[in-house]
């Protein structure tokens, strides 16, 4: 990946083959993200802005997207066909998707928990804060985004493929899913934030939602903030945030509720 700026925005060149990380300036220990797509162009997108830009930026993660059309078959670079069986939708090929892996895989740990494999699909089991914990852990992530109808599963059993879930709904393709997920788990490695506190006190770090925030001014449009919070009493406003935290909770997720009940 080579780095450039383009009207104020960090932007990443695509290239068909992961490089070194130290080819790229990025430290070796950095935590790394491979991302196979048929839009590499689609990155950085909003990972480029803000904290998880600047960290880019810092050299305090690397970012690779591996352009999944130069894997295609044929003078047309195809990567996709007709559904077997039949159907609408066209689906991407295994042998495209397997060479593209198989590059993207290179010099990786061979434990998954290291470095994850993952397919962006409706049919994957929910992304949560607990799943980018455990990938910010890890020494980097290799992403694949679907498209059309989806990939051969040959592929996903061949290769072991976990498949992530951004929510119940259908995008056109895993690009955004990738996005947003990397955003979640790249703001937990270290130095990101810079202040590891809004962390620990932020929705579903605990099992709950957040509570609500508040600043200047006291008083606008007839609604002011709720006095505990200016009393300077820290255990009271504790126990406030506490208390709002499990209301906000019960009424909008009360599935996270349930999911902390002694089974």
């Amino acid at each position: 990946m080579t780095e450039r700026r383009a009207k104020g925005r960090l932007a990443i060149t695509p290239s068909l083959t992961p490089r070194s990380l130290e080819q790229r300036g990025t430290p070796a220990r950095a935590w790394q993200a491979r991302v196979i797509t048929l839009f590499p162009e689609a990155f950085p997108g909003v990972l480029g802005l803000s904290l998880t830009g600047k960290a880019l930026q810092d050299g305090l993660w690397g970012l690779e997207a591996i352009d999944l059309r130069p894997f295609g078959i044929g003078k047309h670079r195809n990567v996709d066909d007709t559904p077997a069986g039949g159907g609408a939708g066209m689906v991407l090929r295994a042998d495209v998707l397997g060479a593209a892996i198989g590059v993207a895989m290179r010099g990786t740990p061979d434990a998954r928990a290291d470095w994850p494999l993952v397919c962006l699909s409706p049919r994957g089991r929910p992304f949560t804060q607990a799943k980018a914990r455990d990938w910010s852990q890890g020494r980097g992530i290799t992403m694949v985004c679907g498209r059309f109808e989806g990939i051969d599963q040959r592929v996903i059993d061949h290769f072991g493929i976990e498949e992530v879930s951004l929510g119940d709904f259908v995008l056109t393709g895993g690009e955004l899913a990738a996005q947003a997920m990397l955003d979640a788990t790249v703001r937990l490695l270290p130095d990101v934030l810079g202040n590891a506190a809004s962390i620990a006190e932020e929705s579903f770090s605990d099992g709950l939602l957040e509570h609500p925030q508040y600043t200047r001014p006291a008083e606008w449009e007839g609604h002011a903030i709720p006095p505990v919070l200016l009393s300077g009493n820290h255990a009271e406003i504790a126990r406030w945030r506490r208390a709002e935290s499990e209301r906000l909770t019960r009424e909008r997720r009360p599935d996270l509720i349930a999911d902390q009940s002694p089974r």
